[in-house]
């Protein structure tokens, strides 16, 4: 008897294995599917998840931390000017007797002390500074004392690394016109109010005598072929008598601003030699209210002035007709409780500190219209307010006090706020209200402009031309070459787009700068009329065609009549660019640019038209081939069917094969959409990359994607301008997203309506 398998049972085991083997593999195919796109989403997630980590220190509020009271250090006598160093280490006290005490920040320990060189029997009437570092005192003989603090950084020899840390700070002192006080008032009456200003080492004394007179001396810095340094002296007067509490000199030393008690104010014109001529007469404060402190931001541009009723506003010079400059009324800042008593200007930014005769302290930001704190700090009037050059720190000390507070600032991003963001910011020498990128400078005084609308509407101006010649190229390529064209032709056109599609952006980018930019330039009336003049064109021959005897038009299999317009093509942009010099004789004077230049329209060579047509040629590939394998998948049945009742070609593509496939073409448009959205190179190498707010064809731009790519490299990694790249890119990832969401849900539905058919 035979021992033999059944062939029946053996094929029933081969099936029973080929089953579990085909139930496993569809399993861990699921499985690393399902992974997958749990994957892509995670991934998304954490970079949205970094991105709103390295943004949300941008708007965190400025906080306060005490650090300790010490006795004032030097004793008794009234501070007349104080200053710490750049590390807020060593800070630096002069007292109204002369006397200069050294001390440290942390705890007050007196590390040093010198006097100053006047006279016995003078005091100090008042006090002007440049800078934490210069500052000048007015005395009662009509003298001033310009004294500059020297701050000096020793490391141990050989140190490196982590040794770096330990340093010592040597503290001097040096006079600039020398020791000896410099007469200021020839008739020797006390300076009640002083103004110091510097410039290339030349410096500028402006000063209120005790009889109201406005009085100034000039100290010119001159050095001979030798080497050797003289400082030439000439004096000068200033029309007009004035109750003048606050004198205040521009950095350029130019411009020379007299405020009164009750805020009218005098300004005056300061050439480089001779007399000083009023310019303007203006009132800062509304009636009733007086001027209880006014101060220059850094840079001398902007006044910051602090009322009797606790108001604080910011005036700076604004041109107007005729070039003439006058000071206006920028913005008001959130008030304090009583009279402001001090206003301490910020040394690295457009910030400052206001303390009122209560003790309520204030932080602000003058260009982004920030309150960042409001705090009551001291019991009184203040008598001491320092700030650290950083903005790190301060001390205070109250009027009659003993005691010096040191405080911590947590201050990190004052310059960003909704309104620097994404409202019209009045700028320092602006006329008017607008929206600005400028995130660097080559100096400190430098404003920045990070205003996100130009780069936000630079993005979609993009998107919009691009689309503008993406969406009908590729559609209706779509729908011609899956519907009408030859299966041999298709099998022809449909990869070539595909290769054309998988071309580098850069390479797009580099034609369109440096080929396409100056030949549309050169054939600006031809490009022009070929957009306008082709369509009509392939219009025309389709017409002809159909008009054709029957007996010619078989020559041609049918889908293949495409092929056709081909020599159309070429022909009418052949005939656009012959004919372009001509029209732009006959039209525009031999020279279109200058035409629209002189109509108010500007013109760049790099502009939005080039980034259209380069953009168009970049996102047509995808958004034909999606649609058209949207378009060609429609089932066979529902064209037959609606063919068979009578419909044309051309009724069915547009009633039947256009509604099945519109979720497909839909997904299409948004996948194109967002890769425009997205662009870098082609942004980057086509536009001009110029951040202006402009709807002009002719003019360029900068996207967002491109700002990122040109300022990233440079920017200093925790930086205000380094998180605001990042909310730039965070900004774009929202859009993008919200984008995609809204396109899913749009194409769920559409799916859902035509499912049916």
């Amino acid at each position: 008897m035979s021992n033999q398998v059944p062939l029946t049972v053996v094929s029933a085991s081969i099936s029973k294995r080929y089953t579990r083997f085909r139930h496993t593999k569809d399993t861990l195919t699921r499985y690393l599917v399902r992974i997958g796109g749990i994957s892509v989403i995670v991934a998304v997630l954490l970079i949205a998840f970094y991105l709103f980590y390295v943004v949300l220190p941008l708007f965190t509020p400025a906080r306060m931390h005490s650090q300790g009271d010490y006795p004032v250090p030097g004793g008794v006598g009234v501070t007349a000017y104080a200053t710490v160093d750049e590390q807020n280490e060593v800070g630096v006290r002069v007292i109204n007797d002369g006397r200069v005490v050294f001390f440290r920040v942390a705890d007050g320990v007196v590390t040093g002390e010198q006097r100053l060189a006047w006279l016995s029997g003078v005091s100090v009437t008042s006090t002007a500074a440049v800078s934490p570092k210069q500052f000048a005192f007015g005395l009662s003989n009509g003298a001033a004392l310009v004294v500059d603090v020297n701050f000096t950084v020793h490391f141990p020899e050989g140190a490196t690394g982590n040794d770096r840390v330990r340093h010592e700070i040597t503290t001097t002192l040096s006079y600039p016109l020398g020791e000896a006080p410099v007469v200021v008032d020839e008739q020797g009456k006390a300076l009640r109010s002083l103004s110091l200003g510097t410039e290339e080492e030349n410096v500028t004394l402006a000063a209120v005598t005790a009889d109201h007179r406005l009085v100034g001396v000039r100290f010119i810095r001159e050095e001979s072929m030798m080497g050797d340094v003289h400082m030439t002296r000439e004096g000068f007067a200033l029309q007009g008598a004035v109750d003048a509490d606050h004198l205040l000199l521009s950095t350029a030393q130019k411009t020379l601003y007299a405020i009164g008690t009750h805020g009218n104010t005098l300004i005056y014109d300061l050439p480089p030699s001779g007399n000083g001529q009023v310019r303007e007469q203006i009132q800062l404060t509304a009636p009733g209210v007086d001027v209880s402190e006014a101060e220059l931001l850094l840079g001398g541009i902007s006044i910051v002035v602090g009322g009797s009723d606790g108001s604080l506003a910011q005036w700076f010079p604004v041109r107007g007709p005729h070039n003439v400059y006058r000071l206006t009324h920028i913005r008001d800042f959130d008030p304090l409780s009583t009279a402001v008593r001090t206003i301490v200007p910020a040394q690295r930014m457009k910030g400052f500190l206001a303390v009122d005769a209560s003790g309520q302290l204030g932080l602000y930001h003058a260009t982004a219209h920030r309150t960042l704190l409001v705090e009551k700090v001291m019991s009184g009037s203040p008598g001491v307010v320092v700030l650290s050059p950083r903005g790190n720190g301060a001390l205070w000390q109250a009027e009659g006090a003993s005691d010096l507070h040191r405080v911590q600032v947590l201050n990190e991003y004052p310059e960003i706020s909704w309104s620097s963001l994404w409202e019209k910011v009045w700028y320092e020498g602006r006329s008017e209200p607008t929206y600005l990128w400028q995130s660097s400078a080559e100096t400190n005084d430098f404003e920045p402009k990070m205003s996100l609308v130009p780069l936000t509407v630079g993005t979609l101006k993009a998107a919009f031309y691009a689309m503008l010649v993406a969406v009908p190229l590729g559609i209706l390529g779509a729908m011609y070459t899956a519907y009408f064209m030859a299966p041999r032709m298709r099998t022809l056109v449909k990869p070539t787009i595909e290769i054309m599609g998988a071309m580098p952006t850069v390479i797009l980018g580099f034609l369109a700068g440096l080929w396409l930019a100056p030949l549309m330039e050169q054939n600006l009336p031809g490009i022009i009329m070929l957009l306008f003049s082709l369509p009509v064109a392939v219009l025309l021959a389709a017409w002809g065609w159909s008009r054709l005897p029957k007996r010619l038009r078989v020559y041609v299999p049918d889908g293949w009549e495409a092929a056709l317009l081909i020599p159309v093509v070429i022909g009418t942009g052949f005939a656009a660019f012959e004919l372009s010099e001509p029209m732009e004789v006959w039209l525009f004077n031999g020279d279109v640019r200058y035409w629209l230049t002189s109509h108010g329209i500007p013109f760049n060579q790099r502009n939005s038209l080039v980034v259209g047509i380069a953009m168009g040629f970049a996102v047509a590939p995808p958004i034909f081939s999606i649609a058209e394998d949207a378009i060609f998948a429609v089932p066979r049945h529902l064209t037959l069917g609606s063919l068979a009742l009578g419909g044309t070609p051309w009724q069915t593509m547009m009633r039947v094969v256009l509604l099945t496939a519109s979720p497909g073409i839909f997904s299409a448009v948004m996948i194109g959409l967002g890769r425009a959205v997205g662009e870098t190179m082609i942004m980057l190498m086509a536009t001009g990359n110029t951040p202006i707010l402009d709807f002009n064809i002719f003019e360029g731009f900068r996207a967002l994607s491109a700002n990122i790519a040109v300022e990233m490299p440079e920017s200093e990694v925790n930086s205000t301008h380094y998180r605001v790249l990042f909310l730039t890119a965070l900004v774009l990832f929202l859009f993008t997203f919200l984008l995609n969401t809204l396109a899913e849900v749009v194409r769920q539905r559409l799916r859902r309506r035509y499912s049916s058919l």
